[in-house]
């Protein structure tokens, strides 16, 4: 026991850290959101792609809210209350919202595939009806399945340690587990059609430019960061948490302490964080891909730019 204090020490000391990064993410992360919101609100969804976007802005907002109580919470200043909140309700909603973005990234990737595929038909993915089912579907069958029973389960008194899995019984801990390998499993199949998907849009535009032979560099850099965007995202946020979900439940759910223990929970808690960037970095998704997103920001800005400079003027008059 005494060999494993120092790493305890030092685990306790990198907790103090996490309520600052997630306080750090959260302001940009509100802003960013609140801002994509509001333009989407303002364009018509005419087509599955904007659909399947609008429904990605609605999950990076449920995020972005938990994200504060997970700071709080977290911290020095977390109540009991709050701490039993976040692990029975807020916490919960977290992953849940995590794991819808990660699946309609997916889903993203597979509508632009289809559009390369066929851009001038209509397949079944395409269709704008067949979409509002999908994305209904995706998000009652994901929260039934995992984050509603999950919620049910935590339903133990809280005993004062910094674990949410004490507030779990054992039928709690078993379904934990089951839902960290339906997630894993949701995950590695996104992460398939993601890469498969991207390699083929790749090949298509290399052989646009063999034919165009355009020397047009801008025009070329902006074509590639539409290209890779979404994937670059997916693998910034999502994979790192994912190398390292699965043996950090084992240690969750052995509550083990030996030094290797804390390393991995070190991962866990970084990764989790760097998970949650997603909310920041999703924006960029929504500016590169959707012309209409873009063309929309584009009119805010210049409107505010041309009110600041009339402001200017009739000061100076």
């Amino acid at each position: 026991m005494n060999s494993s204090q120092p790493e305890s020490t030092c685990y306790e000391t990198f907790l103090e850290v996490i309520p600052v990064l997630y306080g750090l993410l959260f302001i940009p992360a509100l802003v960013l959101n609140c801002l994509a919101g509001w333009v989407s609100f303002q364009i018509r969804t005419e087509s599955t792609f904007i659909l399947y976007l609008k429904n990605l802005i609605v999950v990076d907002f449920i995020m972005t809210l938990t994200i504060l109580t997970k700071a709080i919470s977290k911290s020095k200043f977390g109540q009991t209350h709050l701490v039993v909140f976040a692990c029975r309700f807020s916490d919960i909603l977290f992953y849940f919202s995590m794991y819808i973005s990660i699946i309609f990234l997916g889903v993203i990737s597979l509508d632009r595939y289809f559009k390369i595929v066929r851009p001038f038909g209509k397949l079944l993915g395409q269709n704008l009806t067949y979409g509002k089912f999908l994305t209904a579907f995706i998000w009652i069958s994901f929260f039934c399945t995992t984050a509603l029973p999950n919620m049910i389960l935590t339903n133990k008194k809280w005993n004062g340690t910094a674990n949410c899995i004490s507030l779990k019984d054992r039928p709690g801990i078993i379904w934990h587990e089951v839902v960290i390998y339906i997630c894993q499993t949701v995950f590695a199949v996104v992460c398939v059609l993601i890469v498969f998907t991207y390699v083929f849009i790749s090949r298509k535009v290399y052989e646009s430019y063999k034919r165009s032979q355009s020397c047009n560099e801008r025009y070329k850099r902006q074509t590639k960061a539409r290209v890779f965007i979404v994937i670059v995202v997916f693998f910034i946020c999502f994979v790192p948490y994912h190398l390292v979900r699965v043996p950090f439940t084992k240690i969750q759910v052995d509550k083990n302490t030996t030094c290797i223990d804390y390393a991995w929970s070190f991962s866990k808690e970084l990764s989790l964080w760097l998970s949650a960037t997603n909310t920041c970095l999703d924006p960029l998704i929504y500016i590169l891909l959707c012309k209409s997103f873009r063309n929309r920001v584009c009119e805010i800005f210049r409107r505010k730019t041309f009110n600041i400079s009339n402001d200017n003027d009739d000061s100076t008059q």
